[in-house]
C-alpha cells in the first residue's frame, strides 16, 4: 500500500469517522472532542506562557525604568558617596555601561496645606528616567531647574494630597549633609507640581518624587563632589552580575554595587516561580488532551475493526495500518494544535489591544494581564504537541497491525 493510500484512509476517518448502526455520529463526536481537547490545552498553555512571559518583562521594564540595571551607593548608611565626578567618569568607562547617572535622595516632608501633609523620599535626578516618562498620565515629566524647581509625583500620593499639576507645595528637609535628623532648623523649599506619573508599584506610587539634582542637592545640603547614589545603565541586563563585579573591584571600599535583582529580590523571586510553576502546570492540560488520543483511536478501531479485516485481506499490512493510525492521531493533534495557536493568537491581541483582564494594581503591581507573544513558544508548544500526540497514537496503532483478518471480517 502507498503512503498516498494511508493519507486518504487518514483524511477520511478524521472527516467522516461514523459508527455502525445506532448512535453513527457518536464516534464522530469522539473525534471532535479529541481535537478539541488538544486545541484547548495548546490554548492554555501558550496563554499561560505568553502572560507569564508578559508579567516577567513588564515587571523588569518597571523597576529597571525606576532603579535601573544596578545601582552604586555607600556601604555606610544613609552617608554620601565622595569624590562623585572622579567616580562616575570611571563607572562610564567600564564596557556594556551605556549611561551613568548621579541621584541625591533624602526624605522631606511634602505640604500642600495644614491636613495635606506626608513625608516622602524625593528622588533628584539629572535627566528624568525614560520609563518614568511614558507612565506620566496628567502634565508632564519636567523636574525645573534651581530656581524654578518643579516636582513630579505619583498619582497615589497625589490623590492623598490632593495635588493638582500647576499646584505649589512646600519641602521640609530634615536631613542634612548625612549627619542625621534636624528638626530644629528643617530647609524649606517650595516646588510647582509638573506630572503625576503611574507606574502601579504602590511603594513607588506612594513614595518617591522626582525633582532635579541642584534642588535635591540643596535640600540635603550635599557639595557638588556628594551624591547618594549612581543609577547605571547597560546595554544588556545579562552583564548586570559582572559589571556590578567589575565597579566593585575597581573602586573597592566603601562603594557598594547592586544588581536589579539584588534591590528587588522579593519580586523577582515572585516572577520566577510563576515561570517555572504555571507553565508546567498548564502543560499538564496537554498532556492529558494528547492522551485522549489514545481512547478516541481506540472506539475507531472497534467499530472499524471488519473494514481493518476487508483491508487486511485486499493486501493492507500490519506496518500499514500501524502507519494509518499513527498518521491519523498525528492529524488530530495538527488539527488541534492549529486550532490552539490561533485560539491563543487571537485573544493574545486581544488582550494585547484592549486590555478585557483587569488585575488589582495592589497584588500584581499592573492594572491589566501583560501579554507577551513569542513565536519560539508557538514553534516549540506544537512540536511537543505532535510528539505527545503520535505517542499516544502509538498503542492503539499496534493494536490495529496485530487484528487477524478472518476474525476481524467475522467480527459483530
Amino acid at each position: 500500500m502507498s503512503a498516498r493510500f494511508e493519507t486518504l484512509m487518514a483524511l477520511r476517518y478524521l472527516k467522516g469517522a461514523e459508527g455502525r448502526a445506532e448512535g453513527r455520529s457518536f464516534l464522530r463526536f469522539i473525534t471532535y472532542v479529541a481535537i478539541g481537547g488538544v486545541a484547548v490545552g495548546v490554548a492554555a498553555l501558550l496563554l499561560s506562557l505568553a502572560i507569564v512571559r508578559g508579567f516577567s518583562q513588564e515587571i523588569e521594564n518597571k523597576l529597571i525604568g525606576f532603579g535601573s540595571h544596578i545601582q552604586v551607593s555607600s556601604h555606610v548608611q544613609d552617608s554620601p558617596l565622595e569624590n562623585a565626578q572622579a567616580l562616575e567618569a570611571g563607572i562610564a568607562e567600564l564596557d556594556s555601561v551605556t549611561n551613568v547617572s548621579p541621584v541625591v535622595q533624602t526624605f522631606v516632608l511634602l505640604r500642600q496645606s495644614e491636613r495635606s501633609i506626608d513625608g516622602v523620599a524625593l528622588v533628584g535626578t539629572r535627566t528624568p528616567p525614560s520609563y518614568m516618562e511614558g507612565r506620566v498620565v496628567d502634565g508632564r515629566f519636567e523636574l525645573g531647574t534651581a530656581a524654578e524647581p518643579g516636582v513630579v509625583v505619583g498619582q497615589t500620593l497625589a490623590k492623598r494630597l490632593n495635588l493638582t499639576v500647576g499646584q505649589r507645595v512646600a519641602a521640609f528637609a530634615l536631613q542634612q549633609g548625612g549627619q542625621g535628623l534636624q528638626v530644629d532648623r528643617p530647609r524649606v523649599k517650595s516646588l510647582v507640581v509638573r506630572g503625576i506619573y503611574e507606574t502601579s508599584l504602590l511603594d513607588v506610587d506612594d513614595t518617591y518624587v522626582f525633582t532635579n539634582l541642584a534642588t535635591a542637592r540643596d535640600l540635603a545640603r550635599y557639595p557638588e563632589t556628594q551624591v547618594s547614589r549612581f543609577d547605571v545603565t547597560l546595554s544588556n541586563v545579562a552583564y548586570a552580575d559582572s559589571t556590578a563585579r567589575s565597579i566593585q573591584e575597581r573602586f573597592g571600599w566603601p562603594v557598594r554595587t547592586q544588581t536589579i535583582e539584588q534591590q528587588f529580590a522579593g519580586l523577582f523571586a515572585w516572577v520566577n516561580l510563576q515561570e517555572g510553576i504555571i507553565p508546567l502546570v498548564i502543560g499538564v492540560i496537554v498532556l492529558v488532551s494528547a492522551f485522549n488520543i489514545i481512547g478516541a483511536l481506540l472506539m475507531l478501531i472497534l467499530e472499524k475493526t471488519r473494514e481493518i479485516g476487508v483491508l487486511q485481506s485486499l493486501g493492507a499490512s500490519g506496518s500499514t495500518l500501524k502507519r494509518l493510525f499513527l498518521l491519523l492521531g498525528l492529524l488530530i493533534g495538527t488539527v488541534g494544535t492549529v486550532i490552539g495557536e490561533g485560539l491563543a493568537l487571537a485573544l493574545g491581541l486581544i488582550q494585547k489591544r484592549y486590555e478585557v483582564i483587569p488585575l488589582p494594581a495592589d497584588a500584581y503591581y499592573m492594572t491589566s494581564a501583560p501579554v507577551e507573544l513569542n513565536a519560539l513558544d508557538f514553534l516549540l508548544v506544537a512540536a511537543v504537541t505532535l510528539a505527545l500526540c503520535g505517542l499516544a497514537a502509538y498503542i492503539p496503532a499496534r493494536v490495529a497491525a496485530r487484528i487477524e483478518p478472518v476474525r476481524a471480517i467475522r467480527f459483530q
